[in-house]
């Protein structure tokens, strides 16, 4: 197996960054003491526990009673969905049972709403325009006194859009409903304030910007419903039980702050880099079809297509054989023989969907790796058609 391979799949995951290493290996050694324990080094690291969860909330401008750590993002997901509904029936107002949400959402969300409707709550998913965006004015009308949370994702993981988060915000604290965003393909590559972005629920996983895997938090603004799904000890102020990953949360913090500090210059780095993959493709290809919105509406790293008449998955293993690693859409759904619920919601065929190919650009991309694509690409898709 090679180890050179020019790596375009940042979606799915990213690299650990060394500094984030490093600021987490003591405490798998020498600090390796439960947070939870009541004796003086493990006091110490509740210290560095809660060090951290005000170092996020500042950066998210929250507050660190806000933030909830868990496991990643699914598990951030579920929590809120599940959390927030149940949470209005803890509260005496088992009326609160609707749920509005998209077609275009992470499975984490899209398989829950879908099993709260099994359980009985309402839940309405709103249409979305040809680049998966949903129209604020839809959320507007959707929302009845019934309504108990509205969930819509910053930016998508397969295509990359952008949602007009702020705007559906603003209508949903206008209504008196508590509003969520899934921010996990956003962060490192968007700036995120919950003020500015008038949420309440929003979702990080610490993987997605080169921190470590199985490690990412929840905001939920203080007086927000949530009824706990993990139970057992009091940790996270009884909202979400089991020993803490103090060595992932450590390093999730670190991450985040590093990407936070360098977010203006990466993202003019993967702007440029997608615009140019972009350009290339549709000038080498030119039946390609880009998904997703236009520049800017969409994340800075992030470029992807269909190219009809020939399977995606093909085109994947033609890329690796010649050092090219990318996807074919979200890495939740490797595997899946079932086109893209995103593709097919946005009113691509069934078909066409099978076709799609997944670019997402990360620190270590270089402008010399894009041209390299650039030339391959059409060479594989070429060879694959003839054949």
């Amino acid at each position: 197996m090679q180890d050179n391979y020019i790596y375009l799949d940042n979606a799915a995951t990213t690299p650990l960054d060394p500094a984030v290493l490093a600021a987490m290996s003591p405490y798998f050694t020498e600090r390796f003491y439960n947070a939870s324990s009541r004796y003086a080094p493990a006091i110490a690291n509740s210290r560095d526990l809660e060090a951290a969860r005000g170092i996020v909330a500042d950066l998210l401008k929250a507050r660190p009673a806000e933030i909830i750590f868990t496991s990643g993002g699914s598990e951030g997901d579920n929590l809120a969905l599940k959390g927030v509904l149940e949470g209005w029936e803890l509260l005496g107002h088992p009326e609160r049972n609707h749920l509005i949400t998209t077609p275009v959402e992470h499975h984490a969300n899209l398989y829950t709403a879908r099993r709260l409707a099994e359980k009985g709550y309402r839940v309405t998913f709103l249409p979305v325009d040809g680049a998966g965006r949903v129209n604020p004015a839809d959320v507007a009308a959707a929302i009845t006194p019934q309504t108990a949370l509205i969930s819509v994702m910053l930016a998508n993981n397969e295509i990359g859009t952008v949602q007009p988060v702020a705007e559906i915000g603003k209508i949903a604290r206008a209504h008196g409903v508590p509003f969520h965003t899934d921010a996990v393909q956003a962060a490192g590559q968007l700036p995120l304030d919950v003020e500015a972005l008038n949420i309440d629920l929003l979702t990080l996983a610490a993987h997605k910007f080169y921190g470590p895997k199985g490690v990412g938090l929840l905001y939920v603004r203080r007086g927000t419903p949530l009824a706990a799904q993990t139970l057992g000890g009091a940790q996270e102020r009884n909202r979400r039980a089991g020993t803490e990953n103090l060595p992932g949360i450590i390093g999730m913090v670190a991450a985040y702050k590093l990407a936070t500090e360098r977010l203006e210059y990466d993202r003019a780095r993967f702007e440029a880099l997608r615009d140019h993959m972009i350009s290339g493709v549709r000038e080498a290809l030119p039946e390609a079809m880009l998904t997703g919105a236009e520049p800017p509406d969409r994340l800075p790293g992030h470029a992807s297509f269909c190219f009809r008449n020939v399977e995606g998955e093909t085109i994947l293993l033609g890329l690796e054989e010649r050092g090219i690693l990318c996807s074919s859409g979200s890495a939740c759904a490797a595997g899946s023989t079932e086109p893209s619920h995103v593709l097919t919601a946005i009113g691509l065929s069934e078909e066409l969907a099978h076709t799609a190919v997944r670019f997402t650009l990360g620190r270590s991309t270089t402008m010399q790796e894009i041209d390299y694509v650039l030339q391959v690409l059409p060479e594989v898709i070429s060879a694959l058609r003839a054949g």
